[in-house]
């Protein structure tokens, strides 16, 4: 990625010790008026969709149409909002406008720590459109769930497949664990994708 000068060094030891995500709740609350269709990802988005909190989270992670990410930020006032990239902080006005930046972390100034991850995320007018690979795209309705509080959440297929790419143990966990509630449908397209974008990946075989 090509970055300007500056930014503030972060180790990923600093990273664990100032990361204390809110809850998918508490951040719905506080998006409530927000417009723009933004939906819980990653690890929280899995447990939404299975009803309940399976594991540890060590932050939350929320993404928004790139263009509508203002929405966000005005719903947050008083918080500092900072880019991460090569291991280092950037204050979003400086690296805002860079199209492999995705990443944006909300910090309260009092205390130095780290709420909210908010991915801004490509698309085409109201079409989301996958970082992983263009082509995959769908309408924003397609890929946003609800739960049973009725948090917007991103659908399991999709959240595999962001984490297809480099699997940790607790990504391994989270597909051994959403497997088999997936039905044929959800199965399908995840194999579909995965095989687009990870054509020789091991979750295939099961799928």
């Amino acid at each position: 990625m090509d970055l300007p000068e500056g930014g503030t060094p972060i180790s990923h030891e600093e990273c664990d010790e100032r990361w204390r995500g809110w809850t998918p709740t508490e951040a719905a609350e506080r998006l409530a008026g927000v417009a723009a269709p933004w939906y819980v990802a990653a690890g929280w988005a899995l447990d939404l969709f299975r009803g309940e909190v399976t594991r540890e989270h060590e932050d939350l992670e929320i993404a928004v149409p790139r263009a509508s990410f203002p929405e966000i930020r005005a719903a947050l006032p008083g918080y500092t909002w900072e880019i991460p990239a090569d291991r280092r902080l950037f204050d979003y006005d400086v690296l805002a406008g860079h199209p492999e930046a995705h990443q944006t972390w909300l910090s309260d100034p009092a205390t130095g720590l780290f709420h909210l991850d908010v991915f801004r995320e490509p698309h085409d007018g109201g079409r989301w459109v996958c970082r992983r690979d263009p082509a995959i795209t769908l309408p924003y309705p397609e890929i946003i769930a609800l739960s049973g509080d009725g948090i917007p959440y991103l659908i399991p297929e999709l959240v595999l497949l962001f984490k297809a790419r480099n699997v940790r143990d607790k990504d391994q966990k989270d597909f051994d664990g959403v497997l088999p509630l997936l039905g044929p449908d959800r199965r399908a397209r995840l194999a579909g994708w995965l095989g687009r974008v990870h054509p020789e990946h091991a979750w295939l075989s099961r799928l």
